[in-house]
Parts: C-alpha cells; structure tokens; sequence
C-alpha cells in the first residue's frame, strides 16, 4: 500500500509515524543545498476514453489490486505537481502559496479529472508542522480522489523525514519509497533526498527494493518512476544529479519504455539514454539559474511582470504502444 490520501475531505492516511532511519539532513547540508528545488508538471496518461478507476483509499492491500481492476482499460490520465515549497519567503516569489494556487486552477482546468495526483517533492520549505497543514490543505483542492507524494530535502529538516512519513508516508516502505500499478503502467516512487552529501542518494536498501520489484515484470511494461533530485548527470557540480542512480537505471535497462520524471532543477530539461527519457519540470516557485551560468544554483529575482513567463505546468500524453511520451509545457503567464 503506497502513501496517499483522500482529496476530498483532506483526511491524512498517514497518522501512524513508519520506521525510520537515521540518515537525515543537518541544517549545514539544507544551507549548502538552499538552491535546489524543482517543478509543477502534468502528466497524461491517455488511449482512447478516459477511466478512473482507483481502489478504495482504505484498503490495505498492494496497489497491486489496482492494476488488477484496471488491466482492460488502456487509458489513464494523471497530474504530477512538485516542489510548491510552502513557507518560502523572498524576493524570488513572494507569493508561492499564489502561484501554487494558480498552478492548481490550471489542473482543474485541463478538462478532464484526473485519475491521482503526485507531488513529487519539497511540498514544503522547512518542514514545520503548519506547513506541512497547508500543503494538504491546498492539495485537497485538487479535483482528483488519490494523491500521492515522496518527499524532498526540504520536507525532512532536522528529523529525518519523520514529520513527512506522519502526514504523507502511511503504507510506504523504508524512508518513503513504494510502487503501484495501475491500467497497465507500473509505477515506482523514490526517495533520494535524505542521505545528501553533494548528490541525492538511494542507498542499498532501496536499491534491493526496486531489484524485487521489477523481478516479476515482462520487459515490455511501460515504466515511469518519480523522484525529487534528477536520476541523470543533469550538473554533479551544483549536486543535480543522484550518486548512485547507475544501479537502479541498470536495472531497468531490459524494459522497452521507461519515463523518469523529476523537479528540483527549476527548468525544463530532457534527456534520452536507450530505452530510459529523462524529464526534469519547470517550477511554480522561481527560476534557477542555466547550468554553470551562476555561482550556485540560487533562486533568481526577475521583474514581477516576468515571472509567471518563467513558471508553469506541463502536460504529457501516452498512448498504448507508443515509446516516447508527448509533451506540452503551458506556462502561468
């Protein structure tokens, strides 16, 4: 059973705190890292008439059961949001929770209610209690019946993830990762934000993890797999990058498509190695600065009128049978 709540009435699935470990981020290492954050994207999964079948948020089997339900249907359309970094204040954006909200208003305006949205990391700033509150909150405003997330570095200041497994983590294995299945695509989510050094990290554990959970899979199920920090090389200077993805994209090398979605970087940027397309998002915070075209990767003031240019949501399409996904990026502005 992977970590998600019920967007209708906001109800937290996650009361009862899961194991932890003790490799958290120290408040150097959040200060050495204050740059990075990620972006808002929409991705749709779609072949033919859309269905939304999701099992009951209360049951406590595998997601698993869901791809059962759904295996006839070849369609499916979700949304993926990412770092909205609730509690950041500065002259990058003075208004996240705004552009946030806009950045909702554009999923609920896509015309079609989608079958679950990911957050895939920094729901929050620093981690606080309220923030935490006001995230869910906002997400409950999603027009969708299941959200799920992962985490970020920002969402496990000082305690290790702890406070984000409480409201985010019921059902999710080890730091926070899991994986589900449903209308024929299966799904895994990462956790690679915890250990961080200079570049996010897996660890053993998760990489086992991922070996037991693609052992049972024919190579020709489609793939897409979430994570905060970028899987690829995208800048190891500035730590855009996971020092030990090699194992896990190794391992997902005999599949004939595989979709690996991130944020963090605050700028779209795609990469295709083989079989394996590497998406980074844009952002609904603020800009990051081109690789090496800055000091650090530190949050960049442009004129107000300027900015809802740089921010924005993208939607992808996938049709059965097809390799590469179509995507389309639609800004704030």
């Amino acid at each position: 059973m992977t970590g998600y709540y019920d967007s209708h009435d906001g109800a937290s699935a996650g009361d009862a705190e899961q194991p932890t470990t003790e490799h958290g981020m120290s408040r150097r290492q959040l200060m050495r890292h204050a740059g990075w954050f990620g972006g808002a994207v929409v991705l749709t999964v779609a072949s033919g008439e859309v269905i939304s079948h999701i099992a009951d948020s209360r049951d406590t089997t595998s997601m698993a059961t869901v791809g059962a339900t759904a295996a006839a249907n070849s369609s499916l359309r979700f949304v993926q949001v990412s770092d909205s970094h609730i509690g950041f204040q500065g002259p990058a954006n003075t208004d996240v929770v705004g552009s946030f909200t806009e950045a909702i208003n554009q999923v609920n305006s896509l015309g079609f209610r989608p079958d679950f949205v990911m957050h895939s990391g920094d729901l929050t700033h620093l981690s606080t209690a309220g923030q935490f509150d006001q995230v869910k909150q906002m997400l409950t405003g999603m027009r969708t019946d299941r959200v799920f997330t992962v985490p970020g570095e920002h969402d496990s200041i000082g305690d290790a993830g702890r406070a984000y497994r409480k409201t985010f983590g019921m059902g999710t294995l080890g730091d926070g990762w899991y994986s589900f299945d449903t209308h024929g695509v299966h799904f895994i989510a990462l956790v690679n934000t915890l250990s961080l050094e200079k570049l996010g990290h897996l660890g053993n554990d998760q990489i086992d993890f991922v070996r037991k959970d693609l052992s049972g899979l024919s190579s020709d199920t489609p793939i897409v797999v979430f994570s905060h920090i970028p899987l690829f090389a995208m800048y190891p200077k500035w730590g855009w990058s996971t020092d030990d993805a090699l194992k896990v994209i190794a391992l997902l090398r005999r599949f004939s498509s595989v979709t690996c979605l991130n944020g963090h970087v605050h700028q779209l940027f795609t990469k295709t190695d083989g079989n394996i397309t590497f998406h980074s998002a844009t952002t609904t915070a603020y800009p990051l600065p081109k690789p090496g075209r800055a000091p650090a990767p530190t949050p960049q003031v442009v004129p107000a009128r300027q900015l809802k240019d740089a921010l924005g949501i993208r939607t992808v399409g996938y049709r059965q049978g097809d390799r590469e996904l179509a995507i389309k990026d639609r800004r704030l502005a």
